[in-house]
């Protein structure tokens, strides 16, 4: 009989303990490893408990978006670009705040005669298709005066494998992300040529933070903690740029070549309607170019509540 007693005792002590114990709910965050991209890695320093964060790196927003949809992720990065396809095709996916801006460029050989984009033409350039560079990449042909299908070659090169190609020549330039271009120039086989930046289009928008519709109606404030979170590890990580640097660096890049870079980095949390406006016109680009269809709707695709509601909390 007393043994009884002091078992259910016991039983009743560890259940008051567990149910009194507050669990860690575990967060799923999905982004790259590059400089840009590096907010996620952070999130764990601002994210009130309970949350945690764990944080999967990929190494193409395809692969996130996927992981996302399944439900494996709460949360991905991905490039403006792939979340308009993703909309276009109907897929309930919404972009909550911005990643970064910028860190694009296109590459020459270092040693080669092209000293401006329109003495490209004839040329075998690096791209892979349906991603931001190649939209990038064309608008820049376009507005020098050559055509992407008729004035040059676009060969498809996996990115981390363009420099290689350009070296043994393979391809008289690229268009690709930070620090593919600043490395191709610091080891001598590479030319940064341009930057490929319009402001009264595309401009320099280039990633956000993706969510699916049914987390912002099911779990609204889970979206607004990893908002914030993102936005607060945006501001630490540009006013602590020796932070940003020392973490990217364990990618794999040296540090130097971070630091050469910086110009063409910028981390970002800010959606407004500028940026929407910037992704109108993209969209129309992508449609040109047969990479979509149809235009999403970008009222479904966008919602700038969270970064507005972070922007009052926090500031800009």
């Amino acid at each position: 009989m007393f043994g009884r007693v002091s078992a259910c005792a016991v039983l009743m002590v560890l259940a008051f303990a567990f149910s009194s114990a507050t669990p860690a709910q575990e967060v799923r965050v999905g982004t790259w490893k590059t400089p840009q991209t590096i907010q996620p890695f952070f999130y764990e320093d601002f994210l009130p408990k309970p949350l945690a964060v764990q944080v999967f790196p990929f190494t193409n927003p395809a692969d996130q978006k996927t992981a996302l949809l399944a439900g494996s992720l709460h949360m991905c990065g991905t490039t403006v670009a792939h979340a308009i396809q993703s909309a276009a095709q109907g897929q309930p996916v919404v972009l909550v705040a911005a990643m970064c801006n910028k860190s694009s460029a296109l590459v020459v050989k270092h040693d080669g005669a092209v000293r401006q984009v329109s003495d490209l033409r004839g040329m075998r350039i690096g791209y892979v298709p349906g991603t931001m560079h190649e939209i990038l990449l064309r608008e820049t042909l376009t507005r020098n005066g050559l055509s992407p299908d008729k004035d040059v070659r676009l060969i498809r090169v996996d990115f981390f494998d363009m420099g290689l190609a350009l070296a043994g020549g393979a391809i008289d330039a690229f268009l690709s992300g930070e620090p593919l271009p600043t490395l191709a120039a610091d080891q001598g086989y590479g030319r940064i040529l341009a930057y490929p930046y319009y402001d009264d289009s595309i401009g320099t928008i280039n990633a956000g933070m993706l969510v699916r519709r049914e987390t912002i109606q099911k779990n609204p404030d889970l979206v607004f903690r990893l908002v914030l979170a993102h936005a607060r590890a945006t501001k630490h990580l540009a006013a602590h740029r020796d932070q940003w640097f020392k973490k990217a660096a364990t990618f794999g890049t040296p540090l130097h070549i971070l630091e050469k870079a910086a110009p063409n980095l910028e981390l970002a949390w800010i959606m407004d309607d500028r940026f929407v406006a910037r992704a109108e016109s993209l969209g129309a680009r992508m449609q040109t170019l047969g990479i979509i269809q149809r235009q999403p709707e970008y009222a479904k695709l966008f919602d700038l509540t969270f970064v507005r509601r972070v922007s009052a909390e926090i500031g800009p």
